[in-house]
């Protein structure tokens, strides 16, 4: 994200001449002592060291090349074998072979950050200019960003390593590099800490020289800090990390278990409290678009830049791979990330139920809509379904098609196997979600690009983090329902015991669970979380290995025939972490492999 992210005031300056110089520094810390001191003696080149730190934030709906979250999940498929993904799906994942690592280069922010926390107070034209206020702010802001970093790397390692408050000088004796990692929970608190006491100096909103300014966003700022607090404790209070028995052999070198096998309430409490922090500010809403249309609502949640539903946003991306390549091939596109059958079928009706318990639901016949032939799959679905997924005669509009027209994917079609050697949908779907219609890089593309900040945090989820919290906690709590139902509302389907259409109330703790479960794999699809949701939920196991979708080696009605994807997505009991390097192990021989590497 941070592009920064919402960043239109203090641009990424890491490629400047400066940059250049100091690249080394900022590595680690440098030796080179007279340039450091000349960073930290001028307001520019302080802001630019911190716009640095800033740009570690990660690009996450890049799910092809950089982050595996999408397409080594159970929601979608990727076209080509040669994606670093699909190592990953085949379960090649090993110490020595690791795609999107990223231990070393989020400790190197982590490094950066504390050396500006460090040494930002020495800058004296800054206290001449801007007083302390602003010294202040900027720290806050760098320690922020190194909280959110340690979050980034305990959802993909676990339990972290921490490195304190002092950064290690690089003549440091190997002795002094020999640091354990912590456990869970004392990574929990450390990292909600300081969270909060970012949160204490942080702005409501981006400001320059005291006042609101647009041309801020992407700073940080308290809501930003109060959020990543709210994910972080969410997970530290579900299943992976809160009375796990199945990883009692998984202890430091004293013998302290690193997650704890002791269930605790209290933790999911916490998690309740820490959302509900974030909805009290009272500055966020759900995105809804001013003609009340649906589709639009859900479109604009993401297209409509800084809105007031984005809590945590990246300016600076490369969103417009995501848009290539779910964009179609007969659009110029190339059909790279497909919905599986799997999550197609975890879609809502238009009543509100799953199909399964909808009397809308069929999988036999056709409808003839407005003259094109729709599998009765497709019909009825509430309008998320219809805003996230381009399925066989859909309509397209975008790329280099100029007007409307259907897109199919069976095997002779434009879009199908025969017309490509790779670049085909191997479900027979693809994801339509924050797809920008406007890029138009792929094939035969003439170069557009629809760019947009892309979100990391947003109120939607938060609004879902706090029922799931509230309802493990204090089942029955009025406001599970009421912040799921206001969801609901916005997606344009019928709500639990509220209005003519209304759906019976969840019947106790464990199907409100299921209803919250459901809910969150459609209001959050592809935006990274299901991932971590699965396993924090200690599902994975059930829901991932074979994965299915339409049958795109075929024709006509043979097509709407569910098989077995192409590649399994396996899952292994050591992936519910990632595994540390073995060149990190090999630096630092303190720290303690996860389970299974």
């Amino acid at each position: 994200m941070v592009q920064l992210f919402k960043y239109k005031g203090l641009v990424l300056l890491s490629c400047t001449c400066f940059f250049i110089a100091c690249k080394k520094y900022l590595d680690q810390v440098p030796n080179d002592r007279i340039t450091i001191e000349e960073v930290f003696r001028k307001k520019a080149t302080s802001e630019q060291f911190l716009a640095n730190i800033y740009s570690y934030v990660p690009d996450e709906w890049e799910a092809i090349h950089d982050f595996p979250w999408v397409g080594t999940s159970d929601e979608a498929d990727l076209t080509w074998s040669g994606s670093p993904n699909y190592p990953v799906n085949i379960g090649n994942l090993n110490p020595s072979n690791i795609p999107f690592e990223r231990w070393g280069s989020y400790y190197q922010a982590i490094r950066s950050a504390s050396y500006f926390i460090n040494h930002i107070d020495e800058n004296e034209e800054i206290l001449q200019l801007n007083g302390q206020p602003l010294i202040d702010q900027y720290k806050a802001e760098a320690r922020f960003l190194r909280a959110y970093y340690y979050f980034c790397l305990m959802r993909q390692y676990g339990p972290v390593v921490l490195m304190g408050e002092e950064t290690i000088p690089p003549d440091a004796v190997a002795g002094a590099m020999q640091i354990p990692r912590s456990s869970y929970d004392d990574c929990v608190d450390y990292v909600a800490g300081e969270l909060d006491k970012a949160a204490a100096t942080l702005p409501l909103y981006p400001e320059r020289n005291g006042q609101q300014s647009d041309a801020e966003y992407g700073r940080a700022t308290k809501g930003m800090a109060l959020a990543v607090k709210a994910r972080l404790l969410l997970y530290a209070a579900s299943p992976l990390y809160n009375g796990n028995t199945d990883l009692s052999t998984f202890k430091t070198a004293d013998g302290t278990p690193f997650i704890s096998p002791v269930n605790n309430p209290e933790k999911w409490k916490r998690a309740a409290d820490a959302a509900k922090a974030v909805i009290d500010l009272g500055i966020y809403s759900l995105y809804k678009d001013p003609s009340g249309n649906v589709i639009k609502s859900l479109d604009g949640i993401y297209f409509q830049s800084w809105n007031d539903e984005q809590i945590f946003a990246r300016k600076s991306n490369n969103v417009t791979q995501w848009d290539v390549h779910c964009t179609p091939r007969q659009a110029g596109g190339w059909c790279g990330i497909g919905p599986t059958q799997e999550m197609v079928d975890a879609y809502f009706m238009k009543d509100g139920k799953l199909p399964a318990a909808s009397a809308l639901y069929s999988e036999t016949g056709y409808t003839n809509v407005n003259g094109q032939i729709i599998y009765n799959m497709y019909m009825n679905r509430e309008p998320r379904f219809y805003h996230g997924v381009t399925y066989n005669n859909s309509m397209w509009q975008g790329g280099n098609m100029r007007s409307t027209a259907p897109i199919t994917f069976y095997l002779s079609g434009p879009n199908g196997k025969n017309g490509h050697p790779t670049d085909y949908s191997k479900t027979g779907y693809l994801i339509r979600k924050n797809v920008g219609p406007g890029t138009n890089i792929g094939s035969g593309g003439n170069g557009q690009r629809q760019d947009r900040p892309i979100i990391l945090f947003r109120l939607g989820e938060m609004y879902l983090n706090y029922a799931e919290a509230l309802n493990e906690y204090q089942p029955g709590h009025p406001d599970i329902v009421r912040y799921l139902n206001m969801v609901r509302e916005r997606a344009g389907i019928p709500q639990y015991g509220i209005g003519q259409d209304a759906l019976p109330l969840p019947a106790d703790r464990n199907d409100m669970r299921s209803m919250i479960w459901a809910e969150r794999r459609i209001e959050l699809a592809y935006e990274g979380h299901r991932w971590f949701d699965i396993r924090r939920w200690k599902i994975a196991p059930q829901v991932m290995g074979t994965l299915h979708g339409m049958n795109v080696n075929k024709d006509g009605d043979a097509f709407y025939e569910r098989v077995e994807t192409a590649t399994p997505h396996l899952f292994k009991p050591s992936y519910y972490w990632w595994p540390i390097s073995q060149y990190e192990l090999d630096r630092d021989k303190a720290i303690i492999q996860n389970p299974g590497w």
